[in-house]
């Protein structure tokens, strides 16, 4: 095998495998990626077994076709041309440089059945990105309900429409976002794992190419452009996510996102770790922010905002707030409350189709 390869084009692809590859691996053939040039393009693959990632390049020479699985940490100048010695020896030639990369064959690197359903669904790729941005947040990391471990995606219908609806929960917060999908439609529910979601909304976050959904019964396959991700779902029993959605929540808190979030942010900096809770004291016109650390001081601050109710005191963990309001895309967060120990819904005024859940906490 012998070909050669700008390497800003090379870079892009293997940035993306660097995520997807185990530092630690029982098996070495795992922490190496999978080059075959051949027909002209050069195809890479990399997997941990759950999760699969190809991309093909074609801008490429190729001198002699072939292939072999190597280190995913390749650097060099601006040109890159590889030269296969023998099965164990790479070199790597650039204009001032010269790397011996070792090799391992791949008769060794895992094969991939594809069997997939030809039902396949498109995607706007900044509407797909949006969903995972916004209920990526609420994902659990107690792996004693793995579960949890991801977004939980399945086909919901509104007002005669249909949509492919995202849904995560940690049982402190719970996010969903929906995007309008064809009736026709089939889509099984799954349970995307975090990682995947993760490597997707980095893949997404670098393209502009439309999104192609094809599910089997136990993995699901993206393709975006020329690059493809296929992944292992998890395997088990989402929650009933709509019980834990208030329903009358009639106290209604409405405040300037960004005057809302600067505000949580300032007072919680007195607090050394950063994780002691925030406590909103909500008048009618105003809320005012406390953060009382035992060991570092006190912070507050007051905002401008209206509430249709009388006085209340309701606190919440900083974090899960900050990461929520992040994502609201309207200027004027709306804040649905009950009282000082049930859950709120937050809604996004500029987004009918997306909505969080957080439970307060005791302070």
């Amino acid at each position: 095998m012998e070909f050669s390869i700008k390497r800003d084009v090379l870079l892009k692809s293997l940035t993306l495998v660097q995520g997807i590859i185990e530092k630690k691996n029982t098996l070495p053939i795992l922490s190496n990626v999978l080059l075959n040039a051949k027909n002209g393009k050069l195809t890479i693959i990399a997997t941990d077994l759950d999760l699969v990632f190809y991309d093909e390049i074609s801008e490429i020479k190729i001198i002699t076709e072939g292939a072999t699985t190597t280190s995913a940490t390749i650097s060099g100048n601006s040109n890159i041309k590889f030269d296969l010695k023998n099965e164990n020896k790479l070199n790597l030639i650039t204009d001032n440089s010269d790397f011996s990369l070792l090799c391992l064959p791949t008769d060794n690197f895992p094969n991939f059945a594809d069997d997939f359903e030809n039902n396949e669904i498109s995607f706007n790729k900044s509407k797909f990105l949006a969903l995972l941005n916004k209920t990526k947040i609420s994902i659990s990391n107690d792996d004693t309900r793995h579960y949890l471990n991801g977004i939980y995606l399945h086909v919901t219908e509104s007002q005669s429409r249909t949509y492919l609806t995202g849904v995560a929960t940690d049982s402190h917060r719970l996010s969903s976002s929906s995007i309008e999908i064809e009736s026709k439609k089939t889509f099984n529910p799954l349970i995307l794992p975090k990682k995947t979601v993760f490597q997707l909304c980095n893949l997404l976050a670098d393209t502009n190419e439309k999104v192609l959904i094809r599910t089997s019964d136990s993995k699901i396959e993206f393709k975006i452009g020329e690059a493809k991700l296929i992944s292992k779902v998890i395997d088990g029993k989402f929650p009933d996510y709509k019980k834990v959605v208030p329903t009358e929540n009639d106290k209604i808190l409405t405040v300037i996102s960004t005057d809302f979030v600067q505000a949580i942010e300032r007072v919680i900096t007195v607090s050394v770790d950063r994780k002691e809770g925030v406590k909103l004291t909500l008048g009618k016109d105003n809320i005012k922010f406390s953060v009382n650390s035992t060991n570092s001081g006190e912070g507050n601050e007051v905002v401008k905002s209206n509430f249709t109710a009388e006085e209340m005191t309701i606190s919440f963990n900083s974090k899960y707030l900050v990461d929520i309001v992040s994502e609201v895309e309207d200027k004027n967060l709306k804040i649905n409350l009950k009282d000082p120990v049930s859950p709120v819904l937050i809604e996004d005024m500029s987004d009918k189709n997306s909505y969080y859940v957080v439970m307060p906490m005791k302070i």
